[in-house]
């Protein structure tokens, strides 16, 4: 006669329980690597339509550089994208901000961009005229003027001696063809 003690398996559970864990493991990891890939994809397209958002930028720039005569500047220019105002009360997200801008045709990757260039007066009209508050700089070092560069960045400064230089917001904004969107902006100082 044989006798037979009872055993009792313990490996399959802890067999199980290890293999339970294992599965949550790469589980995670692979979310993690997912998440990461996700993450930098977001940032270059970001990237790429932050670049996109540079030609508003410099299609304003040309244009103030490039004016024929500096009365052009003393009324809005539709054709342009050109503003004579600036609302102290406006940001880039205000519909108001956006009236007088231009789009240029979408480029190779389909990103539409919309710019609009802004003077920083309260009013149309010569910077010097009565109640209209322009946002100014002393001229630039070299040239005549009474006082230093970078002193009368107030908007309520009184005119100089001679001509400042009165400050443009270009903005523009960028239309992702997946959705994104970008908003940048430069400050141009120019003569009146």
């Amino acid at each position: 006669m044989s006798t037979y003690t009872f055993q009792r398996g313990i490996a399959l559970p802890i067999m199980l329980i290890m293999l339970a864990v294992m599965m949550v493991s790469s589980i995670y990891l692979l979310r993690a690597s997912t998440s990461t890939t996700l993450t930098t994809s977001n940032l270059a397209y970001d990237a790429a339509l932050t670049k996109a958002a540079d030609a508003g930028l410099h299609a304003g720039f040309t244009y103030l550089r490039n004016l024929a005569t500096k009365a052009d500047l003393l009324a809005d220019q539709p054709a342009a994208g050109y503003v004579a105002t600036l609302s102290p009360a406006w940001t880039a997200s205000t519909p108001n901000f956006w009236l007088g801008s231009l789009t240029l045709p979408a480029d190779g990757d389909g990103n539409r961009v919309e710019y609009v260039i802004h003077r920083m007066c309260n009013f149309a009209g010569p910077f010097d005229a009565n109640n209209n508050k322009c946002q100014t700089t002393s001229p630039r070092p070299g040239t005549t003027g009474p006082r230093a560069l970078g002193e009368t960045l107030r908007v309520d400064a009184p005119n100089l001696a001679s001509a400042p230089q009165l400050h443009y917001v270009v903005t523009a904004r960028v239309f992702g063809p997946r959705g994104g969107s970008v908003v940048t902006q430069a400050v141009i100082m120019k003569g009146p």
